[in-house]
């Protein structure tokens, strides 16, 4: 079998651009700050100490919101709550682990990797990527990984746990620095999460709060699940060659040539470039596999009144057990193919084989499994003292008085929500918070609801990528470090910078343009 070496990173010597000597010190600067674990201590330290002080001058904003339960809207007052006065020491103290056991990236992960584990210690990823080399043409990799990576938005947050690392698998398969195919992954995920080429589970709660924003003017306008599909479908394709073209001519060259011998021990660091005749026996197992998985679900949802349809509706794509649980098709997608190809590559034959699989999945998490922990902490804390909510309400307060017309509104709302997505990461917190606000108010203007939504997409995206709030973002430390053992946060954030700047401006710069042609939102 033929093996793929990869070169030492001291051979490139080509000088550095301008942006790479910035991004250098961005990564310089950025790799001088602790572990992930001491800066959210940190920040707790800080939140804490923040919300006496705001408490004591009596911070509050008062504002209309969607009541969730009732959909109705009401006037509500947010004020700053203390975390050192009785009842912020009270929840200081008794939320550990209920903080915890709700931060459902955790569950998510753990979840996902039950499934991920068999896969990978059976070998059906390394196959499945070499075989995706072998079929692609070698222009067109990045292209696919990125398009790809948008869409696993389907799959809610199973994409940040699956396509990230097979892209930087990927990329060392055909020679290139990994953690350029890291990158790529988590710039398709995390800076395009709002849009997909189908219906997800987020968009029927989108839609929902923007419909109750909108009876406030009209109580007869409402817009559908596709009310932004063709925006979507628009700005998928185009960030798709945004991020191909990022990594090909601005993350890649930086990196350079890769070095193996800096990754952390027990990395692989070598694929084969040609599939033996047990890893072709292997996947064909695997396909087996996977039409049988298909053949179940197809029973479970398909027939009128399925188990995995709306009880009530009756539909499938949408607000439906079988969206709502798609992790777990995600889990057993993984476990059944990565089972029956271990057992036709002859790896993984036994069901005790399969459990240590699993086991040793799971036993990797630890490291990551603690930093949720105290993530959790901060998180929790934060949303507790009401601080978020104000930061909120005061920048969105301040883009109404400016009375500066429609589409720099438009505009001006899209920077308000990127700038509030580096401390809430939650599309539909934000978005409960914004639609009252701006929804009314723009359609007061003469823009539809379609527009002022799909300006939130772009506006909540992009920052996904930069946000150490992002819960996957620490993961994507993690799996940065796998390749490169120096790495640190530094290093992440000045991978991730070109992105998020470009995906925000051209991206931004497509919605303008799209508002300014009158073209169709949606159906």
């Amino acid at each position: 079998m033929a093996i793929i070496h990869t070169a030492p990173k001291s051979l490139d010597t080509q000088p550095k651009t301008v942006m790479q000597r910035f991004l250098d010190g961005v990564e310089r600067v950025g790799n001088m700050v602790p572990h992930p674990v001491v800066i959210f201590l940190i920040l707790i330290g800080i939140v804490i100490v923040l919300s006496a002080l705001l408490s004591l001058f009596g911070t509050a904003v008062s504002f209309e919101r969607i009541n969730p339960d009732t959909h109705q809207v009401e006037t509500a007052t947010t004020e700053i709550r203390s975390l050192l006065n009785t009842d912020g020491i009270r929840f200081l103290y008794s939320s550990l682990i209920p903080n915890f056991m709700s931060f459902t990236a955790v569950g998510l992960m753990i979840a996902a990797m039950i499934g991920a584990g068999v896969a990978e210690e059976s070998g059906l990823v390394t196959a499945l990527i070499r075989k995706l080399v072998i079929v692609s043409p070698a222009w067109a990799l990045t292209y696919i990984l990125s398009f790809v990576g948008i869409l696993s938005s389907i799959a809610a947050d199973a994409g940040y746990l699956v396509l990230i690392p097979l892209a930087g698998i990927a990329y060392l398969a055909v020679g290139r620095h990994p953690i350029a195919g890291l990158a790529l992954g988590f710039a398709a995920v995390a800076g395009a999460f709002t849009v997909n080429m189908l219906i997800k589970p987020l968009d029927a709660v989108l839609v929902e709060f923007t419909n109750d924003a909108a009876h406030l003017v009209d109580p007869n306008r409402s817009i559908g699940l596709t009310s932004n599909i063709w925006f979507s479908f628009a700005s998928v394709l185009f960030l798709t060659v945004v991020v191909a073209f990022i990594t090909d001519r601005m993350i890649a060259p930086r990196l350079g040539t890769y070095d193996p011998s800096l990754a952390a021990e027990g990395t692989t660091t070598e694929q084969g470039a040609e599939l033996s005749e047990q890893e072709s026996r292997g996947l064909r197992f695997a396909g087996i596999g996977l039409l049988g998985l298909i053949a179940v679900f197809c029973l479970l949802t398909l027939p009128s009144g399925a188990p995995l349809r709306n009880s009530d509706t009756g539909e499938l794509i949408g607000n439906s057990p079988f969206m709502n649980g798609l992790i777990a098709l995600i889990m057993l997608m993984f476990l059944v193919t990565g089972w029956t190809y271990g057992i036709g590559a002859g790896t993984l034959k036994t069901l005790p084989e399969v459990i240590a699989a699993i086991e040793k999945s799971i036993r990797n998490l630890g490291g990551t499994i603690f930093l949720f922990f105290v993530l959790s902490q901060f998180v929790a804390y934060f949303t507790y003292t009401n601080m978020g909510t104000v930061m909120a309400l005061s920048l969105s307060g301040a883009l109404q008085a400016a009375n500066i017309g429609a589409l720099p509104l438009l505009l001006g709302f899209i920077v308000v929500v990127a700038i509030i997505d580096l401390l809430l990461t939650g599309a539909i917190a934000k978005w409960a918070i914004f639609a009252p606000v701006f929804v009314p108010l723009l359609m007061k203007l003469g823009v539809e609801p379609e527009a002022v939504l799909a300006a939130y997409r772009v506006g909540d995206s992009p920052m996904n990528a930069i946000t150490p709030l992002n819960a996957y973002f620490a993961l994507m430390v993690g799996f940065t470090q796998r390749y490169d053992r120096t790495a640190g946060v530094g290093t992440v954030v000045s991978l991730m910078l070109p992105y998020v700047i470009w995906m925000f401006i051209l991206w931004t710069a497509l919605f303008a343009i799209w508002k300014m042609l009158g073209l169709p939102w949606g159906l």
